[in-house]
C-alpha cells in the first residue's frame, strides 16, 4: 500500500478549486444538457463560499440564502484508494463527497451526507450516472421546546418526502440499520469517515466512526438507468474528489440548506491502493 497523501494543509485551499453545481443528465450516455437555459446560466455564476476556519474547510452557499450550490474539487485524480476525513455539518445542510468525479465535479459517485429531513448519511447516489439512490434509512431531527435541533432520529416514514422503496436498500451489498448508525453518529461534533473504493466498476465501502454503514458493488448492481459500460466511458477508472454544497428547490427550500448553514471538513487524506 502506498503512503497516505494529505489533501488539505489545514490553512489554505491549495490543491482545490471551486466549481458551480451545474445540472446533469440522468444517465452517463445521455447527451449534455443545453447551456442556454436560465437555470444553467444562473448556476454557472455561483462557486459557493469556501473558506478555511479553525483548521477546517467550510462550504456555504454564496451569497447566503441564494439557494445555489457548488463543489470544491481536488486538483488531483485518484483510482483505487482509501479516503479518510472528518466532517461536521450544520442542520440542515445537504452535502456529500463526490468520488471519481469529472473535472467539473458534477458527475460521479456520491457518498451522501444529507444532514437534513429525509436525508441519508453514508449511502450512495449516482450523479449523472443513473441517479441510483442506494440507502437503508432516512434521518430527521429531534427538537427542544423552543424548536432548536437536539439530535438526529430515524425519520417517521409517514412524514418522509423521499420514501425508501424496497429497491433502495436492495442495491447495497452490506448495510447498517438506522439504529446502528444513530449510535455511531456524533451530533454537533466531528465524525470520522473512511471510504474505500476499489475496481474499474468500483465496490465502495463507507465506515463512519468505525461502523460499516453501507457498501455498494457497482459491478454487480442492477438498476435501470445505470449502464456500467457507459459509466466507464464517461468516468474512466480515476477521477477527482469533491465536496458539495447543495442548492435548494421548491419542494424543500431552506430546509435543504439553511441560509447560514455550513459543512466543515478536516484531516483529509487519501491512500492509493
Amino acid at each position: 500500500m502506498a503512503e497516505a497523501i494529505t489533501l488539505f494543509d489545514g490553512s489554505t485551499l491549495k490543491g482545490w478549486r471551486a466549481a458551480p453545481r451545474l445540472p446533469t443528465p440522468v444517465r452517463a450516455d445521455d447527451p449534455p444538457l443545453p447551456t442556454n437555459t436560465d437555470a444553467y446560466r444562473r448556476a454557472l455564476g455561483h462557486l459557493g463560499r469556501w473558506t478555511v476556519e479553525d483548521g477546517a474547510i467550510c462550504g456555504r452557499q454564496d451569497p447566503p440564502g441564494s439557494g445555489l450550490g457548488a463543489y470544491l474539487v481536488s486538483e488531483g485524480a485518484f483510482g483505487d484508494f482509501e479516503l479518510e476525513l472528518e466532517a461536521r455539518p450544520d442542520w440542515p445542510a445537504d452535502t456529500g463527497i463526490m468520488l471519481r468525479a469529472t473535472a467539473e465535479g458534477t458527475t460521479g459517485y456520491q457518498v451522501l451526507v444529507d444532514h437534513r429531513k429525509s436525508g441519508n448519511i453514508g449511502g450512495f447516489y449516482g450523479n449523472g450516472i443513473g441517479r441510483f439512490h442506494a440507502i437503508n434509512f432516512n434521518v430527521d431531527v429531534e427538537r427542544d421546546d423552543a424548536g432548536r435541533p437536539l439530535r438526529l432520529r430515524i425519520e417517521d416514514l409517514s412524514t418522509t418526502i423521499e420514501p425508501i422503496h424496497d429497491w433502495k436498500p436492495a442495491l447495497l451489498a452490506r448495510k447498517a440499520t438506522g439504529e446502528e448508525f444513530l449510535k455511531a453518529w456524533k451530533w454537533g461534533d466531528w465524525n470520522a469517515f473512511r471510504i474505500r473504493m476499489v475496481g474499474a466498476l468500483p465496490t465502495i465501502t463507507v465506515w463512519i466512526n468505525g461502523l460499516l454503514v453501507a457498501e455498494l458493488d457497482t459491478a454487480t448492481m442492477t438498476y435501470p438507468d445505470f449502464d456500467g459500460a457507459a459509466v466507464l466511458r464517461k468516468l474512466g477508472t480515476a477521477g477527482h474528489i469533491a465536496f458539495e454544497v447543495h442548492d435548494n428547490d421548491p419542494r424543500m427550500g431552506a430546509e435543504r440548506w439553511a441560509p447560514e448553514a455550513a459543512c466543515r471538513w478536516r484531516n483529509i487524506r487519501v491512500t492509493p491502493l
